[in-house]
Order: C-alpha cells, then sequence, then structure tokens
C-alpha cells in the first residue's frame, strides 16, 4: 500500500530549524560533498536530501534527480533550492525505510550523512539496493564509530545521553561501512576523514558502492 504524505512524513522541528540556519551553511562549504557527486551521470536518487544543499552540486551529467525527504519543513526549502538547480530536481516526500520509487529504476543513490540516523540501517540500505539497477552505484558520506578508545567512549556517551534528540535521532558509533556490505553492496572507494576540532570526535567515510 502506497504510505500517505503524513505517514511518509517525520516531524522534527527543532532539529530542521537548527540544521536550517546553522548546519546548512556548513554542509555548503563542505568540498566532500562536491566530490561525492562530480561525475554521477543518469537517474539519480538522494535519500534525506535535507534542505536540498547538494543540489547545486550535480553535474550535468545527471539527468533527473528524485530528492526524498521525510521532514516537512527541510522538504519545504528543499523544493525552493530545486527551483534553482542546474539538473532537473523533483522532490518527493519518503523515509529511508520505504522509498517511493519503483524496483532497478534509477542509476545511482546519493545517501549524505542519513545513514547515521535511519531506524534501522538494514532494511534503508536494503531500499537503496531495491531501487538501484544492476551495476548502479550507492555514493555514501557518512559518520561512522571512532577507531580510537577515547573517541568511541565520547561517541557512545554523546548517543547516549543528548546526540540523538539534539541531532535528529544521529548516531555517531554505527559501523556503517559494515553494514553497506552486509547489504549486498561491493566497496570500491571508501577513505575515513576526520574533524579533529569537534567534540564528540567525527570520524566519517566517504566512497563508492555497487550493486552486484
Amino acid at each position: 500500500m502506497t504510505k500517505t504524505r503524513s505517514e511518509t512524513d517525520i516531524r522534527n522541528p527543532f532539529f530542521a530549524r537548527l540544521y536550517a540556519h546553522l548546519l546548512e551553511p556548513l554542509a555548503a562549504r563542505d568540498g566532500n560533498r562536491r566530490r561525492l557527486l562530480g561525475d554521477l551521470h543518469g537517474r539519480v536518487v538522494e535519500v534525506g536530501c535535507g534542505a536540498g544543499v547538494n543540489f547545486g552540486l550535480y553535474p550535468p551529467t545527471v539527468a533527473e534527480v528524485i530528492a526524498v525527504e521525510p521532514e516537512p519543513y527541510l522538504r519545504e526549502r528543499a523544493q525552493r533550492a530545486a527551483g534553482s538547480a542546474a539538473v532537473a530536481v523533483q522532490v518527493i516526500a519518503g523515509q529511508a525505510d520505504a522509498l517511493p520509487l519503483e524496483d532497478e529504476s534509477v542509476d545511482a543513490v546519493v545517501s549524505s550523512l542519513v545513514l547515521c540516523s535511519v531506524l534501522d540501517q538494514a532494511t534503508a540500505l536494503k531500499e537503496m539496493r531495491r531501487v538501484l539497477r544492476p551495476g548502479g552505484e550507492l555514493r555514501f558520506y557518512e559518520h561512522v564509530a571512532a577507531h580510537n578508545t577515547m573517541g568511541y567512549a565520547l561517541q557512545r556517551a554523546a548517543d547516549a545521553t543528548f546526540w540523538p534528540r539534539a541531532f535528529g535521532n544521529c548516531h555517531t558509533t554505527r559501523e556503517t561501512q559494515t553494514a553497506i556490505q552486509q547489504a549486498g553492496f561491493a566497496i570500491e572507494q571508501s577513505r575515513r576523514l576526520r574533524f579533529p576540532k569537534v567534540e564528540p570526535p567525527h570520524p566519517h567515510i566517504i566512497g563508492v558502492a555497487r550493486r552486484s
């Protein structure tokens, strides 16, 4: 059964406005996003597009972006951003665990700081794999768990207290690369990044995985 708009919404007004007014300007200056999207082509679905900060970075080789966003305030901002994008962008309501697309209907899936906040990574990744054509790409840029003991302890403390509540269910200790592999993707590229001037520490991974 197709979900109605209200059923696909995740309302998080505090985080949505925090993101739009504080975090979005930082994201817009993040050069890793351009590297993530630079050579994409064909039909792309961006899962959890937020306010549409990535829209201006898609290359002209992309025929269409279907941007899925469950938070109404961010979705409205994304719809405005889509109007000035250089490529065709369609912003729709939806959640990562039930993407409103047909099987094997896109050439690439973009997940940019999303898999840290979904309720169930395995279900979300299963959906991403479902909508990808065979041989299609998953482009990922995600928070991951720290490898050092002190950093991981700080992350666990944050995840157990204020962090998910303040930052839209974000969990910093997830082993996202392992989850991607377990979902049936082959990792082709993956690089760890670290943002050392923030606490808790924020290791990230950026890379490409392919659906077999």
